[in-house]
């Protein structure tokens, strides 16, 4: 087994919402990542290190998410400047976003439930969090139970080719590049899909109204990272910043048409719905387990 040094790319700046206001800072400085390697040669441990995010302002994210005292958000909005496409949609059929995954229906019900909905923390291990507790209490195990065997790779069990999705791990080495391109740099959507257990939405479906109330998402701010991310990227190079988080509802003006998303994260972006400007990159998995 090669010597493998796993980057965990994603998220600058979702950590929390008191992170916000070093946005400036954090754009303006050199950004550099750090390497997590499995010295033993033991691809075992690749999954678990995937937890690891490198970048400044980025904590260890723990397997097991503790969602204790809520972190509320007072800062002020730092995407409303980026200028992408602004246009909305009306209605589809109410029975296209009606959810027929009861994961789907339990993660919306915990949320809607909870006393605790802006947990802070870093947001792929809070939105995994609510995946993995939601699947539990359908299923009775977590979802890795049930993953199918043809997801495994020359170099990866089922598990940790779904971790690697998920966290969208880049690096220029062939255990990145031999997963397979059109799950890469999707994050929690493109891990999922490939699983078997949802379907994709691109970023029109997703401002078409093709969304269910559960769905996972994975966006980036920047088009051309989310390019490279997928390619395979070297981090040190690359700044990229993304968000990943849960799909509530979608937000309408009087004409019926979408105007935002309502959506559950770690306290991030939560306050407010996201628009189209948000973000440049936009993929989301309907979930169907």
């Amino acid at each position: 087994m090669p010597y493998y040094a796993l980057i965990g790319l994603m998220l600058l700046g979702c950590t929390s919402t008191k992170k916000i206001k070093q946005k400036t800072i954090l754009w303006g400085a050199n950004q550099n990542s750090t390497q997590v390697h499995s010295s033993s040669g033991d691809t075992a441990t690749a999954a678990a290190a995937a937890y690891e995010y490198g970048f400044d302002y980025h904590k260890y994210i723990s397997l097991k998410p503790t969602l204790t005292t809520p972190i509320l958000s007072i800062a002020k909005d730092s995407l409303a400047h980026i200028h992408t496409n602004t246009a909305v949609s009306k209605s589809t059929s109410p029975a296209l976003v009606e959810s027929k995954s009861l994961v789907a229906d339990k993660i919306v019900e915990n949320y809607l439930n909870s006393e605790n909905k802006e947990p802070g923390g870093h947001c792929l291990s809070v939105s995994k969090g609510r995946f993995e507790q939601a699947y539990k209490q359908v299923h009775g195990h977590l979802p890795y139970q049930d993953l199918p065997d043809s997801m495994a790779s020359k170099f990866h069990t089922p598990k940790q080719v779904f971790n690697l999705l998920y966290v969208s791990a880049s690096e220029k080495h062939p255990e990145w590049q031999s997963l397979p391109e059109e799950y890469r740099g999707k994050g929690n959507a493109g891990a999922i899909a490939y699983a078997g257990m949802g379907t994709l939405v691109d970023t029109s479906g997703i401002w078409n109204g093709q969304l269910k109330p559960g769905a996972l998402i994975q966006v980036w701010w920047h088009k051309a990272d989310y390019e490279k991310v997928m390619l395979g990227a070297n981090v040190k190079k690359l700044d990229p910043y993304g968000h990943s988080f849960i799909f509530i509802s979608y937000v309408r003006n009087k004409d019926n048409e979408i105007t935002g998303l309502k959506i559950a994260d770690q306290g991030f972006q939560s306050y407010r719905p996201l628009i189209p400007r948000d973000y440049e990159v936009w993929w989301a998995v309907n979930l169907s387990v």
